[in-house]
């Protein structure tokens, strides 16, 4: 059962009628006459006990023995004052009359144990000098008691009783401090608090008074002792009827403030005013002087631990700040700031002690996946886990660091022969082979990492560009390798740059263009469809080849834009071409390639959807082409994808097989109509080739999964006719044309009769 926050909950009616009605009751025991006190302080009992079995009900708090200690407290409150009106009535023998007084005790024990609970689930044991400064209330109430009150009383024969009564406020200041200390904890200070908090007080204030009338024989009014004790009652049961009762049982958020002026009032009163009292007070007996000093030496040394932990939490608190400018807070690996500080200092004593400072940028591989597919809790868990394997495997004196996302770096030093740049960076490929164990089972990532090396000369933040230039390399050359640095890095990854910043906008600027290429059935030689290809002319770059501009579209997250782009030219190019050819002819589809980026979009199902809808092409004129290597990096979110789509009936294609994964489990499970045979394997056969059995299982073993399939690369009529006799379904290939815009298709598009020569169109 969930509740709202206690300060958003209505106030329930039953809280007002219990503050009224007792409100009623103490205005009848001040001034009323003197029949009343007794059916007054037993109505309050009463309406005491209702409430604190009603008000947990009611709001049901995190934790309910602190109010089951009170309601335990409450009943023997009961049973006490029953009793003491029965011994006043002299109906208790003389070795019975200890009883009431004995058996408050336990009922001082639940309340504090009330307390205790209560400061334990608020975690108030983070806040130090809250606890000192209630103990510091608690001594300066108890000498001031002492002081003041109970000592000038004991010259005179006090009975055992007598005795016991006297030292009820000695307790009641064990509670005292429990409650100062509940008041003085970071959290919030609600109603019910406040309500604990007074009743603490009144409870202290009655005590003193019972204890001078009963026991110390001093002329008080019994009135005042009710008064107390009836208002305590009160507002200890009906703290449980207030919604903010909640709070008390919940972890509270410690906030460092500044020492506010009624505290620090506070502290010194309690600390001048005892010393100043016994200086100037007469000396007493024995006992009573040997009392007041030891509370007074208490009081000082609570003062001076105060002190001494103030000055621990300001030391305390400047090296966490320190350490948090100078350490990653989620690995606490050494930040980029402090490990150019140790490389700084390396490198200039690199010439001196004839040492080579080295240093491995490492990024992660693909952990944006990690993080789109199991969320940011799953990355940080990956991060800590990388950040202690890359500790493992360095020296001592090594430096990790973290540096910003995935990315992470390390520098060692030593002799130039020892290559420990290398052999690290070696070391570090084998150990990410490793899978980390996580909450959601065993992953496992790659690492790409540039080294960059100097003898001397090159600054820290110099080694860090070169390392960093290193790695872009390692990634370019296919991920999970390392690349050392050298000088002609820097003009490659200027380009790249330059690339990238071309790329930026392109779709914007009309500066894509769609090329189809033809896929033909090779049994009847007539048109089928087309591949859509991406092109890029940029004013400023010239054409731009797809090998160099496509993985950096894929890397920088533009390949999803792009693609949008790519699918919905390809669908109103169909669509136009539908229409141009007219009723009666072979159905053409159009084939488009989907990033893995696009995959693992939620959007690509509606985009197919829309882009359909608006050029009234069936969902078989799409044909979508997927990598296997793309769909294996998280085949169970691709699948979510392909079946939506598949369900649809769009048509999908394998690209590029035999490159990949190329398991038979694997594409069991992917719901794909089509497997288009990679070129490498086509180029040779005919011709006795290596790779024609490999072609030939390839076909056999589609058949029998009734997939079709399309032979890409087809350049030669030998290997068009050798397809042809393989059972092969269709073919695409410069054989019959290369990849083009749409205006130089038309042949291909008026073309009615089979394509059974060559064509370059």
């Amino acid at each position: 059962m969930t509740h709202a926050p206690a300060s958003e909950q209505r106030t329930p009616i039953e809280f007002w009628l219990h503050l009224g009605l007792n409100a009623v009751l103490l205005a009848v025991l001040l001034t009323g006459p003197g029949w009343t006190a007794g059916p007054a302080l037993g109505l309050c009992l009463l309406l005491g006990l209702v409430a604190i079995h009603r008000g947990p009900y009611l709001n049901r708090p995190s934790d309910e023995a602190p109010w089951r200690y009170i309601r335990y407290a409450s009943w023997v409150f009961i049973v006490c004052s029953v009793l003491r009106l029965v011994r006043e009535a002299g109906g208790l023998p003389g070795r019975l009359e200890l009883l009431p007084d004995l058996l408050t005790v336990p009922a001082y024990i639940w309340v504090g144990l009330c307390f205790s609970v209560m400061l334990r689930r608020r975690r108030a044991a983070e806040d130090d000098t809250a606890w000192v400064d209630a103990l510091l209330m608690g001594l300066g109430t108890a000498f001031l008691t002492w002081t003041l009150l109970i000592a000038p009383n004991l010259d005179q024969e006090l009975s055992a009783s007598q005795m016991i009564n006297a030292l009820f406020p000695v307790v009641d200041v064990i509670i005292l401090v429990l409650g100062a200390r509940l008041l003085l904890t970071s959290g919030s200070r609600q109603p019910s608090l406040w309500m604990m908090v007074l009743a603490v007080g009144a409870l202290f204030t009655g005590d003193m008074f019972y204890s001078l009338r009963w026991a110390l024989r001093v002329d008080l009014p019994e009135v005042m002792v009710d008064v107390f004790l009836m208002l305590m009652f009160a507002l200890l049961t009906g703290a449980s009827l207030h919604p903010s009762m909640r709070t008390l049982t919940e972890p509270q958020r410690v906030v460092v403030r500044n020492l506010s002026s009624g505290r620090t009032v506070m502290i010194g009163v309690m600390v001048v005013f005892p010393v100043a009292l016994t200086s100037l007070m007469p000396p007493g007996t024995l006992a009573g002087n040997v009392v007041r000093a030891v509370l007074c030496v208490c009081l000082i040394l609570t003062v001076l631990t105060r002190v001494i932990r103030s000055n621990n939490s300001r030391a305390r608190a400047e090296r966490i700040s320190r350490r948090r400018v100078t350490h990653d807070t989620l690995t606490d690996l050494p930040t980029r700031e402090l490990l150019t500080e140790t490389v700084t200092g390396w490198t200039a004593r690199a010439d001196r002690d004839r040492v080579e400072v080295g240093l491995l940028f490492v990024d992660l591989d693909r952990f944006k996946m990690i993080n789109d597919n199991w969320g940011h809790p799953v990355g940080d868990e990956l991060l800590r886990a990388v950040a202690e394997r890359l500790t493992e495997q360095v020296r001592a004196e090594d430096v990790v660091s973290r540096v910003g996302g995935d990315e992470f770096l390390i520098a060692v030093a030593g002799p130039a022969h020892e290559r420990l740049a290398e052999t690290l960076a070696e070391r570090l490929l084998i150990a990410f082979t490793r899978p980390f164990s996580l909450s959601i089972g065993d992953v496992v990532t790659s690492v790409s990492i540039g080294v960059a090396k100097s003898v001397g000369g090159a600054g820290a933040l110099e080694l860090i560009r070169d390392a960093d230039t290193a790695m872009y390399k390692a990634k370019s050359n296919g991920r999970n390798v390392y690349a050392v640095f050298d000088s002609s890095m820097h003009a490659q990854v200027q380009g790249r740059v330059r690339l990238e910043q071309a790329l930026r906008g392109a779709v914007e600027r009309g500066e894509l263009a769609a090329h189809f290429q033809p896929i033909i059935d090779i049994q009847s030689g007539e048109l089928d469809g087309f591949e859509a290809l991406m092109r890029w002319h940029s004013p400023e770059l010239g054409f731009v080849s797809p090998v160099e501009f496509i993985p950096i579209a894929e890397e920088t997250g533009m390949i999803e834009e792009m693609g949008a782009w790519l699918l919905r030219e390809s669908v109103r190019q169909l669509g136009e071409w539908t229409a141009q050819r007219g009723p009666g002819t072979r159905p053409l589809h159009v084939s488009v390639n989907v990033a893995v980026r696009q995959l693992r979009d939620g959007s690509l199902v509606r985009l197919v959807d829309e882009a359909l809808r608006e050029h009234d092409l069936p969902p078989s004129a799409l044909w979508l082409e997927i990598t296997e290597s793309g769909v294996m990096e998280d085949l169970e979110t691709a699948l979510l994808t392909l079946n939506a789509l598949r369900t649809m009936g769009v048509t999908l294609c394998i690209d590029d097989f035999g490159t990949g994964y190329s398991s038979l489990s694997y594409l069991n499970r992917l719901p794909v109509g089509i497997v288009k045979i990679d070129r490498s394997f086509v180029s040779d056969v005919g011709e006795n080739g290596a790779n024609e059995p490999i072609v030939r299982a390839v076909l056999a073993m589609t058949k029998a999964m009734g997939h079709r399939v399309v032979a890409e690369g087809v350049e030669t009529e030998v290997q068009r006719d050798w397809l042809r006799e393989q059972g092969c379904d269709l073919v695409q290939g410069w054989f019959y044309g290369k990849a083009d815009l749409p205006a130089n298709l038309t042949g291909w598009i008026e073309q009615r009769s089979p394509a059974l020569t060559v064509g370059s169109t």
